[in-house]
Formats: C-alpha cells, structure tokens, sequence
C-alpha cells in the first residue's frame, strides 16, 4: 500500500509534465494502446521501487520533496541542454530575470558535463568587470564542487543578497591552473539596450539580451539617435547582438519587426502540424529605410539568430561577424500550480525562408574575426549549440562547419573592433563589399 500512495505523490506531482493520471489500482492514458500502458506503468512502478527503498535504506533520512524534484529535473535534462525542471523558487527568479531586474553576478551559464559553463557575461555586470569570459568552465562555487548540481541548483547559489561575495574556480582554456575569482553580487539592472552615435553621423545600438524592456528600449534609442544626429546626416544604423545569448520570443519577434514593414519574421513548429506558428511583420519601418547592418559572432543565441535570420532573408539588413551560436529551439515555461514549473523544449523555429538554424547557426554575409590578444587565443571560440551534449540535431544534418568553433571575442576597446569598424566603413562608403547594401529583390517574397 505504500508503494501506491507513492506512485499517486509522483503522479500528482508530473501529471503536468506527462499527461498522466494515476488512481490506487489502475493507470489511466489517453491513448488506447494497453500494451504502451502497461509498459509505462511498469515503468512507473520501477520509479517507485527505488523511491521506497532510497526513502528506506539511504544512509541518512532524505528529504522527499528533493528526491521528487531531482527525479522531475533528471527526466527533463535527459531530454536536451535547455529543459528543466524550476522550484517554485526558481520560477520566481526567472520571472524577475525576464522583467530585467535580479540579484546575482551577471553571467549567462549553462551545464556541460557536470561543471557549469559561462555563454557570456552580461555586459556592465558585477562578473564581466571581474574578467568572467565565455567557456569559461566553473567547477566550484565557494569551494563547493559543482558537480552533482544541476543547472537551477548552482545558478541558485550563485545568486544571493546583494553585497556579499561568492568565489568561483574557474577553467579556462589556455590557463595553466585553475583560477580564482571572488565576485560581489549586486543587483543585476539589465539595462538590455545601450546606444551610442559614431562620429555624429551613425548610429550603435547594442542589443545585450531580450527581456521584456528590449523593444521600448530599442524604439528610445532609434529616436534618441535620429533627432541628435538627424535623418538628413544619418548613415544608418549597426545593431550589435554579439554575445547576446536570447530571451524572450515576443521580445525578438518586436525587434525584427522595428526594421519590416511586411512578410513572415519567424515561424515555431512543434511535433504536430497543427502546433505550426507564424510570425509576421506590420506596417512601419522604425529607422526609415536607412542602412541596417547586424553584428553576431559565436555567442550570439536563440532571440538573437531570430532577429538576425529574419532580417537576413528578407535583405533588410547585411549581417557581419562569425557564425552564430544555433540555438533554434523554442523553450516553454509550463507552471504547476505551487510545484514551481518545467522549461520544456516545445518547438523548433525557422526564419522566413525555411531554414532551421538548430546546431547550425546563422552564417554572416561578411564574415570577419578579430584580432584576440595573445593571452586570449585559443580561449575566444565556442562550438556552440553544436558543441552541447543532448542537443537537438539539426534537421538537415551536421557537417563539420556546424560543428567547428566560432569565434566570440569582442574587445574591450571599441578603436580595436574590426568588426565594428568593417560595419562603420561600409555605412559610410569606405568599404565596399558585395553583400552590402543588401538586394531587397533578392530575398523572399513577402
């Protein structure tokens, strides 16, 4: 009888997740496949075995919620690098995250084999003024190993209240020996777009990550630049998404429309036809039709290759850099109730001509590397979405130029940018290069 009260816990606990319903004597599914059931249901049975016997025989009394949870998160990170499961602590701070305002060190991290791995620092951040870069690999956190953690625990520990310090160990490629750098946390304002106008006649805006601010911010800085630089002396526009890891869907999809006045800007498709999303433009083009180029480079993700691939297709915009980083799936957060929630991967998106960028990324139209400091080389490239463990595969396959490094250093000193200054001179005609200004008649329909 205990074994059935367990199973009914478990149940009520991922009924959310897997669509089942358990009652005392019976497993009831949707589908009419008794065989499947029974399998299942087996399968169940041997989750609850083990329970019991952890619950009974661990060396020390275990707390049940925490087995409960782990066994949720181990199901879902089986799945790929992207689902999770969240505690209701978490939700909240991803809630926070996303209206662009928590408390932390400012990194953007994922797990790779056991240890957490950094896909950039947030600008302006706490961990990027104390030297955090991306690959870098963090296997302690105050000492504490982090391997046994999953990604919601350590990203957990890393935060806490502001002032306080937290030391991290650190790999980096290139390093002789780990490194050790103590951190003081702070409130993390993601001021998520910054702008600046180049020699009083182009305007930069810099795009660090898509929270529910990016839009307004963007719109601002469009129509703070134009009225100080004005629309007659105006060359264009560089959008700088380097090392912007993502965020929010509605967020990319508001962006990309800013430059389109019509047709598709993204579509989602999920494991059913009739799951399939279109995302499409409206009236208004918020630079006026002048020159857009997007800067990427390999830590450039998820939201980001929206935006660049959908103004890429259409010939809005010339994009410049390295490869991006290919994160082409869609993450959705389910709640449950006061169980916290699940990240799950629900769905892959495509740009407007078709193409799944999953473990592929975005391929610039002028690619140019930068010149990284002799300290830095080898320790600048990221394999990306690529280069995960438990990936989603790409549809179309992965040959060995998807799968080779990309490079994802972009220097401190703005006068040491190739990349931005490549886009600076082809605005102002300095340089000329083919893919630039774009064809419009060469992109897709609208």
């Amino acid at each position: 009888m205990i074994r059935k009260v367990s199973l009914l816990m478990v149940g009520a606990l991922l009924g959310a997740a897997v669509a089942v319903t358990l009652s005392p004597t019976r497993i009831v599914f949707g589908s009419s496949a008794n065989a499947a059931a029974s399998d299942t249901y087996r399968q169940l049975q041997l989750f609850g075995d083990v329970f019991e016997r952890v619950r009974s025989d661990y060396v020390e009394v275990p707390e049940d919620t925490k087995l409960v949870e782990s066994a949720i998160n181990g199901m879902l990170t089986a799945l790929d690098p992207h689902s999770s499961y969240m505690s209701p602590k978490s939700f909240r701070d991803m809630q926070v995250q996303t209206r662009g305002e928590f408390g932390g060190l400012g990194i953007e991290v994922t797990m790779e084999d056991g240890v957490v791995k950094v896909v950039a620092p947030i600008d302006g951040t706490p961990a990027h003024k104390a030297g955090i870069l991306a690959n870098d690999l963090i296997t302690h956190l105050d000492g504490e190993q982090v391997r046994g953690l999953t990604l919601a625990q350590a990203v957990e520990k890393m935060r806490g209240p502001v002032n306080t310090d937290l030391t991290l160990t650190v790999i980096r490629k290139g390093a002789s020996e780990p490194l050790k750098i103590t951190i003081t946390r702070d409130i993390i304002r993601i001021r998520s777009v910054r702008n600046r106008i180049e020699d009083d006649d182009t305007g930069y805006i810099r795009i660090t990550q898509f929270n529910e601010q990016t839009f307004d911010g963007l719109r601002e800085a469009v129509d703070e630049i134009t009225e100080k630089v004005g629309e007659d002396k105006l060359k264009g526009f560089v959008i700088d998404l380097r090392n912007n890891p993502g965020g929010l869907l509605d967020q990319a999809i508001a962006v990309s429309d800013s430059f389109l006045d019509r047709g598709e800007i993204v579509s989602t498709r999920g494991r059913n036809a009739e799951e399939t999303r279109r995302y499409n433009a409206r009236s208004g083009d918020l630079a006026k039709g002048k020159p857009v180029i997007v800067l990427i480079n390999g830590g450039s993700a998820s939201a980001s290759e929206i935006v660049a691939g959908a103004l890429q297709d259409h010939r809005r915009a010339t994009v410049l850099g390295t490869r991006s980083f290919g994160k082409g799936s869609v993450q959705t957060i389910i709640p449950l109730g006061s169980n916290g929630a699940i990240r799950l991967t629900t769905a892959r998106y495509y740009t407007p001509a078709g193409r799944s960028i999953q473990a592929k990324g975005i391929d610039p139209d002028i690619e140019i590397l930068q010149e990284v400091p002799d300290e830095l080389k080898g320790r600048t490239e990221t394999k990306g979405e690529a280069g995960l463990r438990g990936h989603l595969t790409s549809e179309e396959g992965e040959d060995k130029e998807a799968v080779a490094a990309s490079q994802a250093y972009v220097p401190p000193d703005p006068k040491d940018d190739a990349q931005l200054s490549y886009a600076l001179e082809l605005l102002r005609g300095l340089q000329q290069n083919s893919a630039f200004p774009p064809d419009p008649n060469a992109g897709i329909p609208n």
